[in-house]
């Protein structure tokens, strides 16, 4: 796992809709598919579109167990940084400025960061390490 941030959307409300969407323009971006997501209960998550489209591209949708957040404790560590070091950080005018905060937060996270877990390399120059096919084996 690369631990990059592929995408965050900010909004006020999201359906497995706008989910496909996201996942598509990523998928338009990398050229490929991953072979599984992991995903919480979420209602954006237990979809008839999200289901269809995993289903579709043979991608497997990972869930974790309700109540077990620690069933994906990256994706759970990744959502407490975005919190503590961008949300909590930052007063938004709007849903526009939010897009643009956040989006730096993203960038930064990404291509900036060392990480520990990735030997004190950023998510990016992790990847750029890897074959194709293993950057996209598990988002």
């Amino acid at each position: 796992m690369t631990r990059e941030s592929l995408a965050i959307r900010v909004g006020q409300r999201f359906t497995g809709d706008d989910v496909v969407a996201v996942l598509e323009a990523v998928r338009q971006r990398r050229g490929a598919v991953p072979g599984a997501i992991r995903v919480d209960n979420g209602p954006e998550f237990v979809s008839r579109s999200l289901d269809w489209r995993a289903y579709f591209n043979g991608v497997t949708l990972d869930f974790s167990r309700p109540g077990k957040p620690t069933d994906h404790a990256i994706i759970e560590s990744s959502n407490g940084r975005l919190r503590q070091e961008c949300l909590n950080q930052h007063w938004f005018l709007d849903l526009a400025d939010a897009a643009e905060k956040v989006e730096a937060w993203r960038r930064d996270y990404n291509r900036v960061r060392p990480h520990g877990s990735l030997a004190g390399r950023t998510p990016i120059e992790f990847a750029a390490s890897l074959p194709a096919r293993a950057r996209l084996a598990y988002v």
